[in-house]
């Protein structure tokens, strides 16, 4: 049987874009969810063919309720109660963020890789000509 109207944090648990109910709850808290560009808290309950907007850094992810649920689903089910309507934008940042995030490393992660590092001294590196230059 399914519901008319299920508490957000339900649905994006149930729908696995989050590992526990919790973790749904804080991500409402902490303002990563919306509605139509409103955030949203965790009671607040949707409806089929609402469009719900999670903030994962880099980009913002947009899925519209086919079906409603409050039990968890297995992962080949859920193509038939969500959509995944983000945009190609969306797509192209994260692209980008990939092809570059080795330069834009998070405080606190430590010193990098020996790799990243190689990868950050030839992305770096400025070739210059003696001929060119007048010193």
């Amino acid at each position: 049987m399914a519901a008319t109207e299920v508490r957000i944090d339900k649905w994006l648990w149930a729908m696995r874009l989050f590992k526990t109910r919790s973790m749904a709850a804080d991500a409402c808290k902490k303002g990563r969810i919306s509605i139509g560009g409103n955030v949203v808290k965790p009671s607040r309950t949707i409806t089929v063919g609402t469009v719900v907007e999670v903030r994962k850094h880099p980009i913002t992810y947009s899925f519209k309720a086919l079906q409603l649920t409050e039990n968890r689903l297995g992962a080949k089910l859920v193509p038939e109660y969500m959509e995944n309507v983000t945009s190609p934008e969306q797509y192209a940042i994260l692209e980008h963020s990939r092809m570059v995030g080795f330069v834009d490393r998070d405080r606190g992660t430590g010193r990098p890789t020996k790799k990243e590092r190689r990868d950050l001294d030839a992305f770096m590196e400025f070739q210059f000509d003696d001929e060119d230059w007048d010193f």
